[in-house]
Order: C-alpha cells, then sequence, then structure tokens
C-alpha cells in the first residue's frame, strides 16, 4: 500500500457526520476509511463512465487530421494479431 501523504478536509453538518460514522461502524471501518473508499469507488465509476468528450475547434480539427492518415503497417502487431489464440483449444 501507498504511503498516504496527502490530506483532504471536510466540513458536514452534524447529521451527515452521524450518517458517515453510522455507516463506516456498518462495516468495521474507520469514517476516514469509509469515506475515502466510498470517495474512490464513485470517482472510479465517475470517470469509466464518460462517453463523451468536448473538444475545442482546434482540437477536433487535429483529432481530424490524425485520423485521416493511413493506417501505419507494424510488423510485430501484424504478426501477433495473426498467431493462433492460445485461449481457444
Amino acid at each position: 500500500m501507498a504511503t498516504k501523504t496527502g490530506q483532504l478536509g471536510l466540513r458536514v453538518a452534524p447529521e451527515i457526520k452521524t450518517l458517515f460514522q453510522t455507516a463506516a461502524a456498518s462495516q468495521g471501518v474507520s469514517v476516514a476509511r469509509f469515506i475515502e473508499q466510498t470517495a474512490i469507488e464513485a470517482a472510479q465509476r465517475e470517470l469509466a463512465d464518460r462517453t463523451s468528450f468536448t473538444l475545442s475547434a482546434d482540437q477536433i480539427d487535429a483529432w481530424e487530421t490524425l485520423n485521416s492518415e493511413p493506417a501505419k503497417d507494424l510488423p510485430g502487431l501484424r504478426e501477433l494479431l495473426n498467431r493462433p489464440s492460445p485461449f481457444v483449444d
């Protein structure tokens, strides 16, 4: 496990603090661990679910330029993709 050196502060209403304490106790973990794990899971879901990205006009032009170029021939990749699958009996 990585050493924890960062710190976040959080101010909440008393009823929210009680909610966090109750939820943490139900899982047998500290409030800090409960909040940390819950926030990590929420952040991972948020980032994994992104399906659209906003680009500026310049970024769109750069993307279109990149995608209009012919595909590069990568012999090593071609060889790898032509090998029989090791997962098929």
